[in-house]
């Protein structure tokens, strides 16, 4: 699947609408990983349908909080993030996903500093979307993007099986935990 500008010869899909798909076929669980998320009350507006649907889906994201140039405490950023996370990010009124991120990115020293950059969503442990998109509007709408989607219960477990394990072993802390 490639997404972008749309002319003859090419079909491109928006990858919002593929996000949205995976999203509305959710019975059990969703997983996501991510760089960036801007207009994500729009990203995530089916997985919040979903939701309020389903009640016992789980949802898990794992996303990155950037420092750049800011010299706050690490804590102040993830409280900041998490704010803006739920004002401004998720649909208002629809219980929050977990929500966890590498505290590594917070680190003052740049030397010692990461970013969690996968890019994917599983759902079910059954499908994968891998893509380059961040979850924001331009990425799932206007930029030039390639992702795949896979039916692979073996890949998809395994990727989830990664998150589990990082966030078992303190790797990744939780932002929001249900």
């Amino acid at each position: 699947m490639t997404t972008g500008p749309n002319f003859a010869g090419l079909a491109n899909r928006d990858t919002r609408l593929v996000v949205a798909d995976l999203f509305r076929t959710a019975e059990k669980s969703v997983v996501i990983a991510g760089y960036a998320v801007y207009q994500g009350q729009k990203v995530f507006e089916a997985l919040a349908q979903r939701m309020c649907t389903i009640p016992d889906l789980q949802a898990r994201m794992y996303l990155d909080i950037q420092r750049g140039r800011d010299t706050s405490a690490a804590s102040e950023i993830e409280r900041r993030f998490a704010r803006r996370f739920r004002e401004t990010q998720w649909p208002a009124g629809v219980r929050l996903p977990e929500v966890y991120y590498d505290p590594r990115s917070l680190s003052p020293d740049r030397t010692d500093c990461a970013a969690l950059h996968a890019k994917c969503i599983v759902v079910d442990r059954q499908a994968v979307f891998v893509s380059s998109d961040n979850f924001t509007e331009a990425a799932q709408v206007n930029n030039i993007e390639l992702g795949s989607t896979l039916r692979s219960p073996i890949i998809s477990d395994r990727i989830c099986r990664l998150f589990e394990q990082l966030t078992a072993a303190g790797l990744l802390k939780p932002v929001f935990r249900s």
